[in-house]
C-alpha cells in the first residue's frame, strides 16, 4: 500500500463523513487490498474482500463521490477487516 493509498483510506474513515474523494482513488484502494472487483450492469461495480461482497455504484457523471457512498465503503471495509 503506498503513500496515496493511507491518504484515500484516512479520508474514508474521517470524523466528520467526507464526500468528494475521487473514485478512482477508491476503486485502487480496494485493488490495493487484493479486492476482486468486477464490472455490474450500467455503473455498477461489484467487490470482494476477505469473504465479504458488496456492489457499488460509480458516481457520475461527477467523478467523486458523495458522503452516502463514503458511509457505504467505509462499512464494507469495516466488515472486510479493514481498519485505517
Amino acid at each position: 500500500m503506498n503513500s496515496k493509498h493511507r491518504k484515500t483510506l484516512a479520508a474514508i474513515f474521517a470524523e466528520p463523513v467526507r464526500s468528494g474523494i475521487a473514485w478512482a482513488d477508491i476503486e485502487s484502494l480496494f485493488i490495493a487490498f487484493g479486492s476482486e472487483v468486477s464490472e455490474g450492469r450500467g455503473s455498477r461495480v461489484r467487490v470482494a474482500l476477505n469473504g465479504v461482497l458488496a456492489t457499488f455504484h460509480r458516481p457520475h457523471p461527477q467523478p467523486t463521490t458523495d458522503k452516502g457512498a463514503v458511509k457505504s465503503v467505509r462499512r464494507f471495509l469495516e466488515n472486510a477487516g479493514v481498519k485505517p
